[in-house]
């Protein structure tokens, strides 16, 4: 049954923010809540062989579903995709607290990267839903408070919990932040709008994106680790990789309503937005992770102050995200924002490559600090101007389309930067063996990350600049669906 309504009103909008935040809160904690806790998990499961599974095998499938989310939310309403995602994990948390061994652990993270996969794209997706596209930055600020929170509060808690209760409780916590989720959110998303149309869902097409998406993260774990890159093992799966992805292009011609449709893909806002995403965010999550590595081995700093030095370059795109939110529904050409940002994000990353070892520790946070900040007017203005160029009823496609290609992109950064990292000498079991870094020894991945932030840039200004839409009325028209 169709029915108009008027636009909803804030106090139902900001239940909704608050929500869906807490679901996504529910998917970033879990990835940085466990980082504490993985010795103590395998002293007490065995096969410390296979623990960096246990982080690794989250990310694999959650970032091989995500766009599955975003076509089935279009299909079935934001309200049943989020309830299904937020289910799954709660359900895959409780299989990780009770498991007995390494492998059932393993086997359970990964059904809870089946839920976690989702939550984050279809927050951003709801907001559009009821947010007009002018003032949608402004709620994007939230979201990457979310992120900061749960970098902070994550190492924080696996710390505690682990040394002085029990690594099980990090998976024991989600029971309760999953049921307030989900009825906090339940009730004021049946008043979110349904953009209905005839729809089905392209099975075929989603097994090849998820068997290609699998594939080539396997290869990119294990390659330069486990295996070496030329081996056969890391060989074969970039063929079988490249195989599937081939397919998956194949059917998008072939099938009457693909799971990513060519309209889309084709979408200049979208594809070069997402690209802009995907190589920015790429190279700040590959500086994040490999930082640490930095401030121990060529700074000589301890694990604790090595984790304190990270704050400057997670505070910073929050501050970024804030300024890009509160601008952009106020200026025409909204792109320069990002464009700016990524300016400055390009400079702080050179003047790192070249004098990272000469600049005093203050010196070097202050211009983390400027790289996060021009970085994160980049995350808010990408996902809004994408969301601004597609019809309503692809909101859930594009937003999963996006995070998904941002999620991929930032592995295969992660795996540049790994193989970067290794050239130098400097590998994870070198670095708990106390070695240190050469002078210069990290100014390839600095000069990777100038790079990454370049290419976003050069996508920026590429991206067409569409106006925002100024109304929400659109979306306040809306299929109520018991």
């Amino acid at each position: 049954m169709s029915r108009t309504h008027s636009p909803m009103p804030h106090a139902d909008i900001r239940t909704i923010v608050i929500g869906v935040g807490v679901a996504m809160f529910l998917g970033a904690l879990d990835q940085t809540i466990i980082a504490a806790a993985l010795p103590a998990i395998a002293n007490e499961l065995g096969d410390f062989s296979a623990i960096s599974w246990v982080a690794s095998i989250y990310l694999l499938t959650a970032t091989a579903v995500t766009p599955l989310y975003g076509k089935f939310s279009d299909i079935k309403g934001r309200r049943t995709a989020l309830s299904l995602a937020v289910s799954v994990f709660v359900a895959g948390s409780v299989a990780c607290a009770l498991a007995p061994s390494m492998g059932w652990l393993i086997a359970a993270r990964a059904v809870q990267g089946l839920g976690g996969g989702g939550l984050i794209s279809l927050a951003q997706t709801t907001v559009a839903d009821i947010v007009a596209p002018k003032e949608r930055g402004k709620y994007q600020v939230y979201f990457a408070s979310v992120f900061l929170l749960s970098s902070l509060l994550g190492p924080t808690l696996g710390g505690f919990f682990t040394q002085h209760l029990h690594w099980t409780l990090i998976f024991w916590i989600n029971l309760p932040l999953g049921a307030l989720a989900f009825f906090i959110s339940n009730a004021a998303l049946k008043r979110l709008p349904r953009h209905d149309r005839p729809h089905q869902l392209d099975i075929l097409g989603a097994f090849l994106l998820v068997a290609a998406t699998v594939t080539l993260m396997l290869a990119l774990h294990d390659g330069g680790t486990d295996y070496a890159w030329t081996s056969p093992r890391i060989l074969g799966l970039f063929g079988a990789s490249l195989a599937l992805w081939l397919l998956f292009v194949w059917r998008i011609n072939q099938a009457r309503e693909p799971l990513i449709p060519l309209a889309i893909l084709g979408n200049k806002v979208v594809s070069r937005g997402t690209v802009a995403a995907a190589c920015g965010m790429g190279a700040y999550i590959g500086l994040s992770i490999y930082l640490p590595v930095y401030f121990q081995a060529g700074r000589g700093l301890s694990t604790a102050a090595s984790g304190l030095g990270l704050i400057p370059l997670m505070v910073g795109t929050v501050v970024g995200a804030t300024i890009a939110g509160q601008l952009m529904g106020r200026i025409v050409h909204y792109k320069r924002i990002p464009a700016i940002g990524l300016c400055f994000a390009t400079l702080g990353a050179i003047i790192l490559a070249l004098w990272a070892d000469d600049l005093p520790l203050a010196g070097f946070e202050t211009v983390l600090a400027i790289i996060s900040i021009g970085l994160g007017t980049v995350l808010p203005t990408t996902t809004v101007a994408i969301q601004n160029a597609v019809e309503l009823h692809q909101l859930g496609t594009a937003t999963g389309t996006m995070n998904f290609f941002r999620q991929l992109g930032s592995a295969v950064t992660v795996a540049i930067f790994g193989a970067l990292l290794n050239a130098s000498g400097i590998s994870e079991a070198t670095l708990h063996a106390g070695a240190t870094l050469e002078p210069g020894g990290f100014r390839s991945i600095f000069a990777a990350t100038a790079i990454g932030f370049a290419v976003a840039f050069v996508f920026i200004l590429w991206m067409k600049e569409q106006p925002l839409r100024s109304s929400s009325r659109r979306a306040a028209e809306a299929v109520i669906a018991d």
